[in-house]
């Protein structure tokens, strides 16, 4: 899980708050960084290239069309919990981890139950 903030080249924040890669269908800035993959079970140093955005709201927003219009992401806007929905991202392929549902939901715990009467995903559409 992300430790560290996502630099671009110059050494600028990319404001890339979730870690996602650019794919091939990302028309925006990127930058190239050092970060792990696991592999066939193994914990794998790789480079690979992120989004860059212009700010920490295009970071929330892309974020939230990417889960909430993803059929791969299905389970997670479906889900009742904040936990359930951890468990989703790691079922729709979000992150190699094999543990990554289990890190996930350890941060959730030190940060305190959610607010019952607010929802935990932002409505994307």
């Amino acid at each position: 899980m992300g430790r560290h903030e996502i630099n671009t080249r110059d050494g600028s924040n990319s404001h890339n708050l979730f870690g996602i890669k650019a794919g091939g269908h990302w028309k925006g800035e990127t930058t190239d960084i050092v970060t792990h993959e696991y592999i066939n079970g193994r914990r794998t140093q790789v480079v690979d290239t992120f989004r860059v955005y212009d700010s920490f709201e295009h970071a929330f927003t892309d974020y939230a069309n990417l889960i909430g219009n993803n059929p791969r992401y299905a389970g997670v806007v479906q889900a009742s919990t904040a936990e359930q929905a951890a468990r989703e991202l790691q079922r729709g392929g979000y992150a190699t981890d094999p543990r990554y549902a289990e890190k996930l939901v350890a941060v959730m715990n030190t940060m305190g139950p959610l607010n019952a009467a607010s929802s935990f995903l932002a409505d994307s559409r």
